[in-house]
């Protein structure tokens, strides 16, 4: 089981997300691309232990939980699936993959967000995805 990502996302929604710093190798590096699905285009959180840190400080806290839907590993790569929970009520999938150094520590990180696709999580799932506005290049939305 993906112990490492599996802890990450425990971290990031409790009281003190700033745990997750404790995860970190000497060499790590990240890139959180984050859409809202309000327009067309994304965010992209990236760098490496001091843009974590920046990162860290400008995210809501206490409004957001992850919820894993499935897990995987192959060697020292994990893999998550999963959608955010926001105030009880769904807001986007989210893929994560990362490559741990020897003792488990996180040596890259990169997580895609997106609100324009839902997983379902069962058979009687009900939420939909909100539907980005997404135009050819060169024609407005």
């Amino acid at each position: 089981m993906p112990a490492v990502l599996v802890r990450w996302f425990e971290i990031m929604d409790s009281d003190v997300p700033d745990d997750v710093l404790g995860l970190l190798a000497e060499d790590f590096q990240f890139s959180v691309v984050f859409s809202t699905g309000d327009d067309t285009t994304a965010r992209d959180f990236a760098g490496g232990r001091d843009a974590m840190v920046g990162y860290l400080e400008q995210r809501e806290k206490g409004t957001r939980v992850h919820r894993l839907l499935a897990t995987g590993a192959s060697g020292e790569t994990e893999f998550a699936l999963g959608e955010v929970i926001r105030l009880g009520e769904w807001e986007a999938s989210f893929v994560a993959s990362a490559l741990l150094d020897g003792q488990g520590r996180l040596r890259r990180l990169i997580i895609g967000r997106s609100p324009g696709v839902a997983f379902p999580a069962g058979s009687d799932r009900r939420v939909q995805p909100r539907r980005a506005r997404v135009a050819p290049a060169g024609v407005e939305p």
